[in-house]
C-alpha cells in the first residue's frame, strides 16, 4: 500500500509453498487486487489522487493486463516458473537499487495538463500493465517510479495515482485468471483479508 511490491513477497511464498506456477499467479493476483482496492479507497479519501492521469493510465492498464495475462496463460507451467524465478530477483534488485527515485520532484508540477503528458500517463498503464498481467511483482512501485519520472508527480501523488492504474490491472488479469480456472479459493480468502488489513494500515 505505502511503496507497491508486495508481490515480491507474497509470489515466491506461494511458489515455495508448492502451489503451481500458474496457479500461484491467479491466486497471488486476486488477492493482492483486493488489497490494492481497499488502498485505493483509502487514497482515494485522503485527497491523494489526481484523477485524469489515474483514469488514463488504468484504461491503459486494462489493455495491457489482458494481453499480459493471455501471454502467461499460454506459457507451459514449466517455462512459467522458470520465468517467475529469474524475473523474481531482477525485479527486486532494480527496486533495490533505485532508492531516490521521485527526490527531486514537486508536488505542484502540472499533471496531464497537455497532449503528452496525457499519452504518457496511457502508456504507462499499457506496458506495465503488460508486465503486471504477465509477471506482476513490483507493478506498483514500477507505476510509482514512472509516474514521478516521466509525468513529475511528487512520491505521494504518484502512489495514490499507482493504485488506481494498479487496480484497474489487477482486476482485468484476475478475471482471466479467474475464468481460466486458475485461482485456489481456499487461499483467496484468508490471504485476501490479511492483504486488506495492511492495505487499510
Amino acid at each position: 500500500s505505502v511503496a507497491g511490491g508486495g508481490g515480491l513477497i507474497s509470489l515466491p511464498a506461494y511458489l515455495f509453498c508448492g502451489l503451481p506456477p500458474h496457479i500461484a499467479s491467479g491466486t497471488n493476483k486476486v488477492v493482492n487486487g483486493m488489497g490494492t482496492a481497499l488502498a485505493t479507497w483509502r487514497y482515494y479519501k485522503s485527497g491523494k489522487i489526481r484523477m485524469k492521469p489515474a483514469l488514463l493510465a488504468a484504461a491503459g492498464a486494462l489493455i495491457g493486463s489482458s494481453i499480459g495475462t493471455q501471454i502467461a496463460l499460454h506459457i507451459n507451467a514449466e517455462a512459467f516458473r522458470i520465468l517467475l524465478l529469474i524475473a523474481l530477483p531482477v525485479v527486486a534488485l532494480l527496486i533495490t537499487l533505485k532508492k531516490d527515485f521521485g527526490n527531486d520532484t514537486a508536488s505542484d508540477t502540472p499533471i496531464a495538463e497537455t497532449t503528452k503528458d496525457r499519452v504518457t500517463c496511457f502508456l504507462i498503464g499499457i506496458g506495465i500493465g503488460c508486465y503486471d498481467g504477465m509477471i506482476g511483482p513490483g507493478t506498483g512501485t514500477f507505476m510509482i517510479m514512472a509516474f514521478t519520472m516521466f509525468v513529475g508527480m511528487d512520491l505521494l501523488t504518484s502512489s495514490g495515482c499507482a493504485k488506481v492504474g494498479n487496480l484497474a490491472s489487477n482486476i482485468a488479469s484476475a478475471v482471466l485468471w479467474i475464468t481460466n480456472g486458475q485461482v485456489m479459493f481456499s487461499l483467496v480468502i484468508p490471504a485476501a483479508a490479511c492483504s486488506m488489513l495492511g492495505s487499510y494500515l
